[in-house]
């Protein structure tokens, strides 16, 4: 069975973490099998200690159209301050990431290369590594499986927020896997920690998965 990185984690998968202040990176796509979103799961578990959130593009409940901006504000469900990382910033600002101890990045990826949620990771890791902070990926499937392949690589001048990933078009790869991927050809010095997937076969597709899908993006059904 299926066990994404989230429930690992609020299972006792974070060593060493254990009552850290903790930013997370996420947005409704964030879930556990139950549908329940990983901020419920996180601020009821004994693991860290959430006091912060960090939105992609569409926002933290996946309204927001494709290139809207989103408002940094408070989430009415858990109280905690949701920092925007698509509105005048594009990564976390250091004066957030110095009131925590670590930040964990939990969103489900598209699979293909110019989605932004990629280049918002890429953004959490570049600033991270300026401040020291350690990065947590809670690992999710590739909803087109792990083999497929496909395009072109993107020329190194044409790197921007819809090719910020140095792979195909259609790359096979989890968050994770891109999480260090980047951090190998970025060479950043970034203390990345995974927790990563049980139980998936890289062979299944989304609807191949006993798993509640979610569509990362409000374009995509």
């Amino acid at each position: 069975m299926l066990r994404v990185g989230l429930e690992r984690a609020t299972a006792g998968g974070l060593p060493g973490l254990r009552g850290a202040r903790s930013g997370l990176v996420t947005n409704h796509s964030g879930i556990d099998r139950a549908s329940r979103p990983g901020p419920q799961l996180l601020t009821c578990s004994d693991t860290v200690d959430l006091v912060a959130m960090f939105a992609p593009e569409h926002g933290l409940r996946g309204t927001a159209e494709a290139g809207e901006l989103v408002a940094t504000g408070i989430d009415p469900t858990t109280g905690l301050p949701v920092h925007s990382l698509y509105g005048e910033r594009r990564e976390p600002d250091p004066d957030d990431l110095r009131r925590l101890d670590a930040l964990l990045f939990d969103i489900q990826d598209i699979g293909v290369r110019y989605a932004t949620y990629a280049a918002t990771l890429v953004g959490c890791m570049r600033a991270c590594a300026r401040a020291g902070l350690p990065l947590v990926i809670l690992d999710r499937p590739n909803p087109f499986g792990g083999l497929s392949i496909a395009g072109n690589l993107p020329e190194p001048d044409a790197m921007s927020f819809v090719a910020a990933i140095p792979t195909p078009i259609l790359h096979g790869m989890t968050i994770a896997e891109i999480a260090r991927c980047c951090r190998d050809r970025f060479e950043l010095d970034l203390d990345l920690r995974q927790v990563l997937m049980t139980g998936w076969d890289r062979a299944s597709i989304v609807h191949d998965v006993d798993w509640p899908w979610v569509p990362p993006s409000p374009n995509l059904q």
